[in-house]
């Protein structure tokens, strides 16, 4: 099971690399035409029940604002990542003991190889939808920076789809 969570798709290779600057670009500081606007995460409603809506950015990129285990964190949403990947900076920020995690997963990254612990999320929640028990795997600052919501979050939803040019999570 854990060397399953450690194996991340090309997905997840690619936004290790280009990460370091796009987080710094989109999950800690606005885009010059979004600064006036709040994170573009919306309740929808669908025939199959409620969901939330997200807008792409200005890059093209669908982040959120997530509630994980109580605590707010923006995140870039990656179908191409097999699990939530988180760095060792938010994990601490989102209440997970750093202290007793065990690097012991190794994850090939487009930046190489890198050490990862697999943690359990109690609760990942945005908008209208909770979902319990997510896999995540807390990477090195150096190796990620911010978080990354993955299909182990994706998978728990009833549905997600692009349409109209929005990412729509239904649960």
């Amino acid at each position: 099971m854990l060397l399953r969570l450690a194996v991340f798709s090309a997905g997840v290779a690619v936004a290790a690399m280009v990460l370091p600057g796009l987080a710094t670009s989109y999950l800690e500081r606005p885009q010059p035409e979004e600064k006036s606007k709040p994170m573009q995460t919306s309740p929808a409603a669908y025939a199959g029940g409620r969901g939330v809506s997200l807008k792409p950015s200005a890059g093209g990129h669908f982040f959120g604002s997530f509630t994980v285990n109580g605590r707010k964190e923006n995140g870039l949403v990656d179908t191409g990542a097999s699990v939530v990947a988180i760095n060792l900076s938010t994990a601490r920020r989102l209440g997970i003991s750093t202290g007793s995690l065990s690097f012991r997963a190794r994850v090939n990254t487009a930046n190489g190889t890198v050490k990862a612990a697999h943690v359990v999320l109690d609760r990942v929640e945005i908008g209208t939808i909770s979902v319990k028990q997510v896999d995540a795997m807390v990477l090195p600052d150096t190796s990620l920076s911010g978080m990354l919501i993955g299909m182990s979050f994706l998978n728990k939803l009833s549905s997600y789809r692009v349409e109209g040019g929005s990412l729509h999570l239904n649960r």
